[in-house]
């Protein structure tokens, strides 16, 4: 199917719009899958908060210049896929939703991700995927602040026991 000019400038547009204001992006191989595991993936990255489009190479090279992902017009070869995490909230949920994919869909090939202006191969993007989403953050950061206060809690305690044991000996 061929595209008129007016429709590249339109994809050109909405993808550079989207990787402006995204935090990862994550390209991958989809050839071998059907319209169903396509469909499928399109409405988990919805669910997800990932954009996620099929666009040509030379679009896709197009609409990343300018922004952080221009680091991967190198692995634009071939079909492919692009999903960009464009939630603040998860910044890896497009590299999650890729690598989970991957795993049930052996058509599904990951090429290679972008995160912070560093380049992932297809076979590190799990580094970007066990990136932890804010809720998760802030429970390991609570967990991390609330240890020495338990500790100093836990110590008090004892030390109080100790006094009360001494004074009831004595």
């Amino acid at each position: 199917m061929a595209l008129h000019l007016e429709n590249k400038k339109e994809i050109v547009a909405a993808v550079n719009k989207a990787a402006s204001t995204a935090f990862s992006a994550v390209v991958a191989d989809y050839q071998g899958l059907n319209v169903s595991q396509l469909t499928q993936l399109r409405v988990q990255a919805r669910e997800s908060g990932v954009y996620v489009r099929v666009v040509r190479n030379t679009l896709a090279k197009r609409a990343f210049e300018g922004t952080q992902f221009d680091i991967l017009n190198e692995t634009l070869t071939g079909p492919t896929i692009i999903a960009l995490s464009t939630s603040a909230d998860d910044m890896g949920a497009a590299a999650r939703l890729f690598e989970e994919f991957a795993k049930t869909n052996k058509a599904f090939e990951l090429k290679a991700a972008a995160f912070d202006g560093k380049v992932y191969s297809g076979d590190e993007v799990s580094v970007i995927a066990n990136l932890p989403n804010q809720e998760k953050a802030l429970t390991m950061l609570a967990s991390v602040l609330q240890a020495p206060i338990s500790k100093l809690g836990r110590l008090l305690t004892a030390l109080q026991e100790k006094n009360e044991s001494e004074a009831v000996s004595a």
